[in-house]
């Protein structure tokens, strides 16, 4: 997180023997893989792979779909943008703005010996910006407050940008358009996105997140953690994107900050009869980090994404820490708080923080 080099398709540092770049066969644009997709790599279990991220922002229909137009009106040179954004933008990719999401994401990567049943183990072993800059957007009447904002028709895109304070990176924005960066945040990367392929022969619109993962929005997945999805077809065929600078728990505008990561990723498989053992039947997403075990909930409706939570919370609890149910449903009630991972993704999301150190 200390640099601030242009980390252009195959430039920098590539940490992992496996390096899957971003580039028109790589990808998918507002789709997510399913079952009938071939994979573009594959994988022994416990291999890494460093893997190129795009952001979205900048290169979509509403702001021109010309990357180094678009971040020149904000000052950033040809140098600072990315090649394989403008080539994808520049590209005959079959997506429809019309129908199809906002979301790039790179893969399939087949991992040998998954199996449906199984749990996918994605540790995120390195997050590193690629540029100093990102976007933040509120779109198509949506995020949290549709019909009152954007007030004025159309989108609202606010750049950020990056910059080292007292040794780390922060991002900044003006307080007013066109105003000096007097507002900083602290920088906390993660992709947004993180998932495996879905049964059958219909890709999935890349929006709406579900039991495949896909784009959850869960700030903690930052470098150090862990996901793991139930894999739903053979060779789990995971993929990556959405990247984010950061993000607050809820998204409420539509968008964190968006900006294009260089990932390595670990993939292993955790077998259905150890995953049952280790966080009972999970039916979702759940994280791991440091500090907590995070299940999940999704749903439309919030209320219901919040009880799919606490469900399997008290799955996890059963499983882990031998609890039974009733005690579980208390402990979850005094001790962990359920957050609110994001309110504008059509379904919402909600994760359990259950901290560990509680059971040492």
């Amino acid at each position: 997180m200390r640099s601030q080099q242009i980390l252009q398709p195959g430039v920098g540092p590539v940490r992992a023997a496996h390096y899957l770049p971003a580039d028109p066969s790589t990808v998918f644009w507002g789709r997510l893989p399913c079952a009938a997709d071939a994979a573009v790599l594959e994988i022994e279990p416990g291999d890494e792979v460093t893997i190129d991220t795009i952001s979205h922002e900048g290169i979509l229909e509403d702001q021109g779909r010309d990357p180094a137009a678009y971040f020149a009106l904000y000052g950033v040179g040809p140098e600072a943008v990315l090649q394989d954004a403008i080539g994808l933008a520049a590209s005959e990719h079959p997506r429809d703005p019309a129908v199809d999401g906002p979301h790039v994401i790179t893969g399939p990567i087949a991992v040998r010996g998954a199996r449906p049943g199984d749990l996918l183990k994605v540790t995120v072993v390195e997050l590193l910006p690629r540029v100093p800059y990102g976007v933040i957007s509120n779109r198509h009447g949506r995020g949290a407050l549709p019909g009152e904002y954007p007030r004025a028709e159309g989108s609202v895109s606010v750049f950020a940008a990056v910059e080292e304070r007292d040794g780390a990176l922060v991002g900044t924005l003006p307080r007013v358009a066109g105003g000096a960066h007097t507002v900083a945040f602290p920088l906390a990367p993660f992709l947004g996105t993180m998932g495996v392929a879905v049964a059958g022969e219909v890709r999935p619109h890349s929006v709406p997140p579900g039991p495949h993962g896909g784009n959850i929005d869960i700030a903690l997945l930052t470098a150090g953690s862990i996901l793991y999805l139930p894999v739903q077809v053979a060779g789990a065929l995971a993929y990556v994107g959405d990247p984010h600078f950061a993000q607050g728990d809820g998204e409420v505008a539509l968008t964190a900050m968006e900006a294009s990561l260089r990932a390595t990723l670990r993939f292993e498989v955790v077998t259905e009869q150890d995953a049952v053992a280790a966080f009972g039947r999970q039916l979702g997403p759940l994280v791991e980090t440091a500090d907590y075990l995070v299940p999940t909930g999704l749903d439309e409706d919030l209320d219901t994404a919040v009880r799919n939570c606490v469900r399997a919370a008290i799955a996890v609890l059963q499983a882990r820490f031998g609890m039974d149910p009733e005690h579980a449903y208390a402990y979850l009630s005094a001790a962990t708080d359920f957050r609110i991972s994001q309110v504008v993704d059509l379904v919402k999301g909600v994760h359990a923080t259950i901290r560990v150190a509680d059971f040492d």
